[in-house]
């Protein structure tokens, strides 16, 4: 299993560079302990209340990856501070990434009152989630009673296969993306109507398409 290694300290002090530095090794160490193959180490300084942070924003994005299985921390602090940590910690385990810490040695635990807190979250989002994909469904079925041919505007994706570059419709990728639906939501939508692509896939093609704009 791959993991990404995440240290954080508060300030830019030079002496916190040392506390960067021994949280690393200690992550490495945990890393082989639990026969993780590190996938990327990311440290940075910076406030934990802070949402927007490049190493968390990067740290964010990469456990998309469908490799990755486990993110490893000093401790929960490490991740943010008040509602900054609830938000992140119910990003990192809405991914299925097991988090890892030093403080545990082993698998992270939760406090009752967090565990609480996302699960609250968690029911909220689920919900959420109905009701957008219930709206989806309704204009679906408009869309087709109009005319629309999902399998028109699909008809590339699943034509490749092994280590052919599948042909995805950016634009369908990039209209649902807008409407809110995350790459495994939009990956799901897509095995709905018979087409095999992965979350991993979905991400890099709008990645691609991204970078493509801002040159």
């Amino acid at each position: 299993m791959k993991a990404i290694i995440y240290c954080r300290v508060s300030t830019n002090k030079e002496t916190q560079e040392t506390s960067l530095q021994r949280q690393e090794e200690e992550l490495i160490q945990l890393a082989r302990q639990y026969n993780f193959e590190i996938d990327t180490v990311i440290k940075e300084q910076a406030s934990g209340y802070e949402l927007e942070r490049d190493g968390i924003l990067k740290l964010l994005e990469r456990i998309k990856e469908e490799q990755i299985g486990a993110v490893l921390i000093q401790d929960e602090t490490r991740i943010g501070r008040g509602n900054a940590k609830i938000a992140i910690l119910h990003c990192i385990i809405k991914e299925g990434i097991k988090l890892y810490s030093i403080s545990h040695n082993g698998e992270l635990q939760l406090s009752e009152s967090d565990s609480m807190v996302l699960k609250i979250v968690s029911m909220v989002e689920e919900y959420q989630r109905k009701l957008h994909n219930v709206k989806i469904k309704r204009g679906m079925i408009r869309a087709v009673e109009n005319g629309y041919k999902p399998e028109k505007n699909l008809r590339n994706l699943g034509k490749n296969s092994g280590r052919d570059k599948i042909e995805v419709p950016i634009g369908e990728i990039v209209r649902l993306r807008k409407n809110g639906l995350t790459f495994s939501e939009i990956a799901a939508t897509f095995k709905g109507f018979g087409y095999n692509i992965s979350k991993a896939t979905v991400h890099r093609r709008y990645q691609e398409y991204m970078e493509a704009l801002e040159e």
